[in-house]
């Protein structure tokens, strides 16, 4: 059986073949995304007569309305952590990357190897020395305190992105800019980050979602002030005095993915771009 044509093309055979159980999969892993959209502009008592999958007979977005008006302003707490937090993180990561791959100095590879270990530290291990160091510095239960946090714990990540990133650069350019008088940060700034853009944006996906998902750190270090989507979320779900409403359940939940479902919708491709770019050096 022939998989192409003769001009080359697959035959329709072989693309079935090939795409027919990708669709499948994909159909799977996304029947929980259309339950809950499903049930989330469902009434309550459309959902107790019927059945997942039914389609709404009375579509409504109240339950939308609800679970915005109980969460909307942990939503504006969540960016307050997470995009400084990115923001930080990604910059430190990229200096330390340039420093351990362009700069070599004594120890750099033994440095380098203490950060991979951060890598694999679980969170649970951090909490109370954390917690102690947050409050000798004044910043438990504050937004400035998380964001200390994520910089810290996803400084080893960053870091292992750019250094793997830059060792597939060139030696010469940095070499060469050094003969004409360049310095470190000028080579750095207008050299080096300009090239680093794959990788920039392979940092800020990664570190936008950790961020954004983590709950295990945001219920620990946050006040009723501080708490980030998550915790609210986990709050509506867990706290009522009637019947769950699982329609406005629903709709919390998909409010709290959004944003790392419109990252990866926006900038999924530009990810594995970046992580394969210094899959090879030369």
């Amino acid at each position: 059986m022939a998989e192409t044509t003769l001009d080359g093309k697959r035959s329709p055979l072989a693309r079935a073949l090939v795409y027919g159980p990708l669709i499948l999969f994909a159909a799977y892993f996304l029947l929980p995304l259309v339950v809950m959209l499903l049930t989330s502009i469902k009434s309550m008592a459309e959902i107790n007569s019927g059945n997942l999958l039914s389609l709404p007979t009375a579509p409504t977005l109240e339950p939308w309305r609800k679970a915005w008006s109980e969460m909307s302003g942990y939503f504006l707490n969540s960016f307050i952590i997470v995009v400084p937090a990115v923001a930080i993180s990604t910059a430190i990561g990229a200096f330390n990357g340039f420093v351990l791959t362009k700069w070599r100095f004594r120890g750099s590879e033994l440095l380098f190897g203490m950060l991979l270990v951060g890598c694999f530290i679980p969170f649970q291990v951090i909490l109370l020395p954390m917690a102690r160091l947050l409050g000798q510095l004044g910043l438990a239960g504050t937004s400035g305190g998380l964001i200390f946090v994520h910089v810290v714990y996803g400084l080893a990540f960053t870091t292992l992105f750019f250094r793997n990133f830059y060792v597939a650069l060139p030696d010469e350019l940095v070499k060469a800019a050094r003969i004409d008088g360049a310095g470190f940060f000028t080579i750095f700034w207008r050299i080096i980050l300009p090239l680093s853009g794959p990788i920039i944006v392979v940092c800020v996906i990664w570190q936008f979602t950790q961020i954004w998902n983590d709950f295990l750190f945001g219920v620990v270090y946050s006040s009723s002030e501080s708490r980030p989507i998550t915790v609210a979320l986990n709050n509506v779900v867990n706290t009522t005095t009637t019947a769950k409403e699982y329609n406005v359940n629903m709709a919390a939940a998909l409010l709290a993915a959004a944003p790392t479902l419109v990252v990866y919708v926006l900038a999924g491709k530009h990810f594995v771009a970046g992580l394969t770019a210094g899959a090879v050096k030369g």
